[in-house]
């Protein structure tokens, strides 16, 4: 572990305990996590906090995949089918959980991650929803003092997205200060931060999953899918 996140106290650092968040019988298969970056820059700040939170979920127990943004159309009818479209949203169809971290730009995420969220709709794919349900955990770097607008705009696009948004949050201040040449976290309370969140993440996604269908099942919704069944097969006029 030292050699990979020489920033770990090893004492201090425990596996999410299953047996005392699910239930038997439950998958056992280890949680999938999709991460989201929102800068496409070569030194970015976004996608080095990203890969840190990484290399955590890993050493937790999770499968963890990262998409790569670059080349990601922006939202129209005619790019619905762009390979990186499908590739982020097979991915989102994939996980139990997903990490978004994006800068602040302008006071605002940047157009990369908005994008990239705007692109996983609310309508089902082959019947799945490609968000609702999962849990969700929010970061976001800063290139001065510490901000929380992004954090604040995520939030709301999360609960939007119906998924499980989890109380911990990151949010690293001044960040060109945080990571060395070689794109690596130092050790500091922000780090120490962003390992609470991604272990926040997994013992809420192993809580969660398996059960999420039933967590956000909605009346509004059962009601209208019990009228147009009624209309389907109460045809009053031949």
């Amino acid at each position: 572990m030292k050699d990979k996140m020489p920033n770990i106290d090893a004492e201090s650092f425990r596996l999410p305990d299953v047996d005392s968040l699910a239930l038997p019988g439950e998958a056992g298969h280890p949680p999938r996590v999709l991460m989201l970056y929102g800068s496409l820059r070569g030194r970015s700040y976004s996608r080095f906090l990203t890969l840190e939170a990484q290399r955590v979920l890993e050493a937790l127990g999770a499968e963890v995949r990262v998409f790569d943004p670059s080349g990601l159309p922006l939202v129209s009818d005619e790019a619905e089918k762009h390979p990186k479209v499908l590739e982020l949203r097979e991915l989102s169809l994939w996980s139990e959980a997903q990490v978004w971290c994006s800068p602040e730009r302008h006071g605002a995420m940047t157009g990369v991650m908005k994008t990239q969220i705007d692109w996983l709709p609310l309508a089902p794919i082959g019947g799945v929803r490609p968000t609702q349900g999962r849990t969700l955990a929010l970061m976001q770097v800063c290139g001065g003092s510490q901000s929380f607008n992004t954090l604040n705009q995520m939030r709301i696009l999360g609960r939007w997205m119906r998924m499980i948004t989890i109380p911990n949050q990151s949010s690293v201040a001044k960040a060109f200060a945080e990571f060395d040449d070689d794109g690596r976290m130092k050790p500091s309370p922000y780090y120490n931060r962003m390992v609470d969140v991604m272990e926040e993440l997994m013992k809420f996604t192993l809580l969660t999953r398996g059960r999420s269908a039933y967590l956000v099942d909605r009346y509004s919704e059962r009601v209208e899918s019990a009228e147009e069944l009624s209309r389907r097969v109460n045809i009053r006029s031949i």
